[in-house]
């Protein structure tokens, strides 16, 4: 039985969504956050990516453990409008695209469990909020951010599309690679035998590729393609934009360099030269049963009446980036289903119930 909270947290989440705010263009939303912090009397500090940080400070004399909770403020790019409406207790996007529930009900959770502490008065032994840019695109506003800002060392993250009670307690290593083909050009129906396709080196890479889930934890996929100039020229360039993921390192090593050596003979064979750029996108962890985040986590969601579930997931979140920094964080469900597609939505009562998980958690940590 799962307890329920009165709260605001409905029409503030439905305000926040409608602000269309695709990674890069988080301004607007966060001018809304920074003015609802403003109104409880906190305020905002904003770095030069655009991350916002704000402190509830404990009361005097208060125990316990300091927490930050974190959310992102961006969204991948809405394809039309955003109209939130609301459906037998769940809320999706009338106008077809995106609701922006990832992350933005997030958001709207953390605000309002604030207005609930500083209104009831509810103890606390210090409470840092922090709302990040970009995170869609490769966690890049928690890598900018300076985590020595921090005063709290244990915090968690509101971003794993679920059931609200589970935790993710494994997320996997992010690597990139970045090819370009070079070829030859030449007029395609004059001469095409002179030209060097290096589209066609791209077509014999990627078929050579093993893409998709390849096992329990490791996946892979090309994500970009782009080449030629005209239709009547054989094309002499062409870029291609690989990731590959897994929990476990050795493995993504392994087929990193799998893919590193099909690129390769895929050029050779189509008498095209091929540069290529692999980049770490971030760290995995993997948490330990005694973590101090994962033990709140549990505390508060029990407290609320969630049977906790611990996951290991493929995606990875800002809370990859806190854990590589050396911090305690836990990447907890708050509800969300179907993120980055026109049938993205949320429950309402998901909504209120992570209200109460979350003052749980803050009231968790003051008696650690």
């Amino acid at each position: 039985m799962t307890t329920t909270w009165a709260t605001d947290v409905l029409p503030l989440f439905l305000e926040l969504a409608a602000i269309p705010s695709p990674s890069g263009e988080e301004e607007v939303v966060a001018e809304r956050v920074r003015a609802y912090l403003r109104d409880l009397g906190i305020q905002a500090e904003a770095d030069a990516a655009g991350n916002l940080l704000a402190r509830l400070p404990a009361p005097n004399g208060e125990g316990g453990e300091p927490i930050f909770l974190c959310a992102h403020l961006d969204t991948v790019p809405p394809s039309g409008p955003i109209e939130p409406v609301i459906e037998d207790g769940v809320v999706t996007n009338g106008a077809g695209t995106i609701l922006g529930a990832d992350d933005k009900a997030a958001v709207a959770v953390l605000l309002e469990a604030a207005r609930l502490i500083l209104a009831e008065g509810r103890p606390h032994r210090g409470v840092e909020l922090l709302f990040t840019t970009r995170e869609e695109t490769g966690l890049e506003g928690a890598f900018a951010f300076d985590a020595s800002r921090l005063e709290s060392r244990l915090g968690f993250v509101y971003d794993y599309s679920g059931p609200v009670g589970e935790v993710v307690v494994a997320a996997p290593f992010g690597r990139a690679i970045d090819v370009v083909f070079t070829g030859r050009p030449a007029h395609a129906g004059i001469n095409p035998e002179d030209g060097r396709s290096a589209i066609v080196a791209a077509a014999r890479a990627i078929s050579d590729l093993r893409l998709g889930r390849l096992d329990e934890g490791t996946t892979a996929n090309v994500g970009l393609i782009d080449g030629g100039s005209a239709l009547n020229v054989v094309p002499a360039r062409c870029r291609v934009a690989v990731e590959a993921r897994s929990r476990d390192q050795r493995k993504l090593a392994e087929l990193i360099q799998e893919m590193l050596d099909s690129i390769s003979f895929a050029a050779s064979v189509s008498e095209c030269e091929v540069e290529t750029t692999v980049e770490d996108k971030y760290r995995g962890y993997r948490l330990a049963s005694d973590d101090p985040a994962l033990v709140l986590a549990h505390t508060a969601l029990e407290r609320t009446g969630f049977t906790p579930r611990e996951v290991e997931v493929g995606g990875g979140s800002d809370a990859n980036v806190f854990n590589e920094r050396g911090l305690h964080c836990a990447n907890v469900a708050n509800g969300m289903a179907n993120v980055h597609t026109a049938d993205e939505s949320i429950a309402v009562a998901d909504l209120e119930s992570m209200v109460g998980v979350t003052l749980e958690l803050v009231a968790a940590a003051r008696e650690a």
